[in-house]
This record gives structure tokens, sequence and C-alpha cells, in this order.
């Protein structure tokens, strides 16, 4: 088994899977359909899929699930996250190594720094990486 597709509870289906798919470098997958929209990850890159779907409530607390995305280089993934319509917020997470931000409708989201040389090549021989 694996994750094919993450459902997203939205108002905006469109204007929230602009966001992802450029934060995330997918691409969106035209419909028809205004309350629902899919983003994938370019050919022949694996990873999950997005269904951004329309619904009528808000988001009200703290998501339940988030995406932790790492990068290379943490501070300007960050701009450019914010460049797109993220904000950074405060979930009570203190002084930590990762940046928590907000997508254009409030769902939080964190960016980790990058693996260090050991995390890197403890993953490696685990085959995980």
């Amino acid at each position: 088994m694996f994750i094919d597709w993450i459902a997203i509870d939205c108002h905006d289906p469109r204007l929230l899977a602009r966001f992802w798919s450029e934060a995330l470098g997918y691409r969106v997958l035209e419909d028809d359909d205004p309350d629902e929209v899919l983003i994938v990850p370019p050919a022949p890159t694996p990873g999950p899929r997005f269904l951004f779907l329309k619904v009528p409530e808000g988001k009200i607390v703290k998501n339940r699930i988030h995406l932790d995305l790492r990068s290379a280089d943490q501070e300007a993934e960050v701009e450019r996250l914010i460049a797109l319509g993220a904000e950074p917020v405060d979930i009570g997470q203190g002084e930590v190594t990762w940046v928590v931000l907000a997508d254009p409708e409030g769902n939080e989201f964190c960016i980790l720094s990058d693996l260090s040389d050991e995390d890197r090549a403890e993953r490696e021989a685990e085959g995980i990486l």
C-alpha cells in the first residue's frame, strides 16, 4: 500500500491548488469541476497527488495532520513560500529548528532544515533516502 492522494478540504480549490502546485513544483490537472482541483508531481517524479475539495465550512482549529517539508536552504524556501502567499504562524512550537507556516487558507505546515551529513548517511544506510 502507498499514499496515492491527499485530500484537502478548502473554500477555494483553485487558489489552494495554485499555491501548492507552485510550492511543490507540481502541475495542476485541468478539469471542469469547480469544486475540486487536482495537482500531481511532474513526471517521472514519484510522490503523492493532492486533491483540493470545496467545502462550505472554514478551518477552525489547528490541523490534525500537516506536511513537514525539507529544504536544502530553509531560509530561502520560507521566503519563497511567503512570497507565494504563506504566512508564518505560532502554534506554540517555541524555540525549534523548523519554521511553521500556513497556506492561504490557514493550513499549517513546517519547513525543516536540510539533513545533516550524519542523518543523511543513516537514512541511506537504512535505505530510506
